[in-house]
């Protein structure tokens, strides 16, 4: 597919580090060559020219003066996770895809590496890309009824202690019903697309993002039933501070956004109407991406099974009667003492003796 001439892309790195400068000047002068405009924040444009001698190739349009986000085609994302999540929050409410080159360590909302940069900037030149929804969160934050802040999340919103030396009493529901109540040290709400962040580290299940869900995973919950849940996509869960400790808590949006939660607190999480578009420049089934990030063993696999072999294998279906419904083997009954029962008389007379002497055991 033709580009189209005088597309805008935003180029969002981190001007603190060595490598992402490098990777910005060398984005920005394939993106000339394609016939493509750079677009970056007026400070980073400042802070490159500044740390790399202010080459003269390098002339980006500065956002805010040049152009507005609304001119943006695709937003360039160079760096790890918290980059995305940076460049995410900083276009909401654009629609405005990213694409990520990962530039830190496991970078699973990139879609390409360092060493793939020019063949991304092809693909961004020539439209060879796909635009998929990631499922987000909106967070609201109320106190005695009234809600005092409302923010998102695409990761995950995680409700935890205040202090280091006491635990956060905490009270969960899903749709206005009361679960469980329990001490911890957090609560982490989290999307399918956070499930490999800070859920995964506390022991929440890998979901895939195709899966509609909200994720619940208490953080060192000192409680028998702490089970991580997994709810539908139009529940809302609910977390309530308790003032049985009088502990304060602490709401982190991704890592980013916090808000202070007083005791009596109630943070409700649903799934938000507005996606995160991230661009995809091939269809890698997560399963791939999963084991080229965590580094997952796979030796022994062979590969899928053909049709071909599984018409060559196919065995009948052996149907296994539970062992009830057999026939019962020869039963051979225990040894026992015969049951001593009490005659007439030996009734009448510990009646007797009860009335003689009332009041003991007969």
């Amino acid at each position: 597919m033709p580009y189209t001439p005088g597309r805008r892309v935003l180029v969002l790195t981190h001007t603190g580090r060595e490598d992402a400068i490098s990777a910005a000047l060398q984005a920005t002068r394939m993106f000339a060559e394609e016939g493509l405009v750079s677009v970056m924040l007026e400070q980073d444009v400042a802070a490159i020219r500044a740390a790399a001698g202010d080459p003269p190739e390098f002339a980006p349009e500065a956002l805010g003066v040049d152009c507005e986000l609304e001119d943006i085609t695709l937003g360039l994302v160079l760096g790890g996770d918290g980059s995305v999540l940076r460049a995410a929050d900083f276009v909401r409410g654009h629609n405005v895809p990213l694409l990520a080159v990962n530039l830190g360590h496991v970078g699973f909302l990139a879609e390409s590496e360092r060493t793939d940069l020019h063949r991304t900037v092809q693909a961004i030149a020539s439209e060879s890309y796909v635009v998929i929804e990631r499922m987000a969160l909106d967070v609201v934050v109320l106190v005695e009824g009234r809600e005092v802040a409302r923010t998102w999340a695409l990761n995950e919103a995680s409700v935890e202690k205040s202090h280091r030396e006491r635990m956060l009493e905490v009270v969960v529901s899903v749709d206005n019903s009361p679960l469980t109540a329990f001490g911890c040290d957090g609560v982490v709400l989290a999307t399918p697309t956070g499930s490999t962040a800070y859920a995964f580290s506390g022991g929440g299940p890998v979901v895939w993002p195709s899966v509609e869900a909200l994720l619940c995973v208490p953080i060192s919950a000192h409680a028998l039933f702490t089970r991580p849940l997994v709810v539908g996509p139009r529940s809302t869960i609910g977390v309530d501070v308790l003032t049985r400790t009088r502990e304060t808590g602490v709401l982190w949006c991704d890592g980013r956004r916090t808000v202070e939660l007083p005791p009596q607190a109630r943070i409700e999480v649903s799934r938000s109407a507005e996606p995160v578009r991230l661009a995809r420049l091939n269809p890698t089934p997560f399963a791939e991406r999963l084991v080229r990030k965590f580094r997952l063993p796979t030796d022994g696999w062979r590969g899928p099974v053909t049709a071909q072999e599984r018409a060559g294998v196919l065995h009948a279906v052996e149907t296994v009667e539970p062992r009830h419904a057999g026939p019962r083997p020869d039963v051979v009954e225990p040894a026992t003492m015969p049951l001593s029962v009490l005659s007439p008389a030996d009734i009448q007379r510990h009646r007797d003796r009860g009335a003689r002497h009332p009041g003991e055991d007969a």
